[in-house]
């Protein structure tokens, strides 16, 4: 039976986050039932951030060690940064001719982002903010993409994409197979709301065990329980959002949490020492990639020549359907 094939990419703005370790998480375990493709996506970095870039090649590397330190295998995945396979940017100018400027201004995420982002001093009115779903569409359908991993926000992006592969096969000719979600869940900030470097409630990935435990001190709890003896609705409060996937006794946690037996600081000092040992290895692993850059270089450079072989293939067939031939 043919495996099927996934395309999914993270932004290198910043470092990488503990919001996003489910969906990481998610990521390796579809490596051994999909051929996966992942990408280090650096242009939809420059949406949000393009008047400074010159963090980007640091961040690209921070992504990249992240990522093969948590398991992704750069034999069993295609592992590669987007700016490195130049047929992404001519697949998003081709759809972006016949697009209807009405789709993408209806995206959901589009004026909550422009507000926000705009609240906080940035100038993001401009086309590569507005066409980032394009771009986005553009990445998926360039290798066929028949599944993405997306978290739930993501779900209008990806509706989008079939809506895009449904135009293009009734101007031209069908030649994009039409993506399914898999859906991989988010893990708050420490405020509750979703992690973001923006907001400044996140918690790195590669923390050492002082800062992730000083993170974990100054997330919120259910705002009812005041005292040690109020009992506690564990099913509003964050920190057992978080024990839910480090704690293999959560049930326990959730009930000395609903009968008061266990406090708000022994709860998130339980969960923090549950999340240093989880991720321990793959610290561990960390470090003694980071000391070997020529190697990281070597995989991303493997990972761009296997995606640039698939991405030239499908860019023959779109120029000539296109009549570009």
């Amino acid at each position: 039976m043919t495996k099927g094939r996934i395309f999914s990419g993270m932004q290198p703005s910043g470092k990488f986050h503990m919001g996003n370790y489910q969906v990481l998480n998610n990521w390796i375990k579809l490596q051994d039932d999909y051929n996966c493709i992942y990408s280090i996506v650096d242009w939809h970095a420059l949406t949000s951030s393009y008047e400074d870039t010159s963090m980007i090649p640091e961040r690209i590397e921070c992504m990249a060690l992240d990522w093969l330190s948590a398991g992704l295998d750069p034999e069993k995945s295609i592992i590669f940064v987007q700016s490195h396979v130049k047929e992404h940017a001519e697949l998003h100018l081709l759809l972006s001719m016949m697009t209807p400027l009405s789709w993408l201004e209806r995206v959901p995420t589009y004026k909550d982002k422009l507000q926000q982002l705009g609240d906080m001093g940035k100038e993001i009115n401009t086309y590569g903010f507005l066409g980032y779903p394009e771009l986005q569409t553009a990445d998926i359908i360039l290798y066929k993409a028949n599944a993405v991993p997306v978290a739930e926000d993501q779900i209008p992006h990806l509706e989008l994409a079939r809506e895009i592969i449904r135009r293009f096969a009734n101007l031209y000719k069908p030649v994009f197979p039409e993506p399914q979600p898999i859906l991989s869940p988010l893990l708050p900030g420490i405020d509750g709301r979703k992690m973001s470097k923006s907001y400044g409630n996140e918690i790195p990935y590669a923390a050492e065990p002082d800062e992730l435990q000083a993170r974990v001190r100054l997330m919120i709890t259910d705002p009812q329980r005041v005292k040690k003896t109020d009992p506690g609705n564990p099913d509003i409060c964050t920190v057992y959002t978080f024990h839910k996937i480090f704690s293999p006794e959560q049930a326990e946690i959730a009930g000395h949490c609903r009968n008061a037996s266990i406090g708000c600081v022994d709860c998130k000092k339980r969960l923090a020492e549950k999340m240093v040992t989880t991720l321990a290895d793959v610290h561990g692993r960390r470090k003694v990639m980071s000391g070997k850059p020529d190697k990281l270089k070597e995989i991303l450079a493997y990972g761009a020549e296997r995606a640039r072989k698939i991405a030239a293939t499908t860019m023959e067939e779109v120029r000539a359907v296109m009549n570009l031939s």
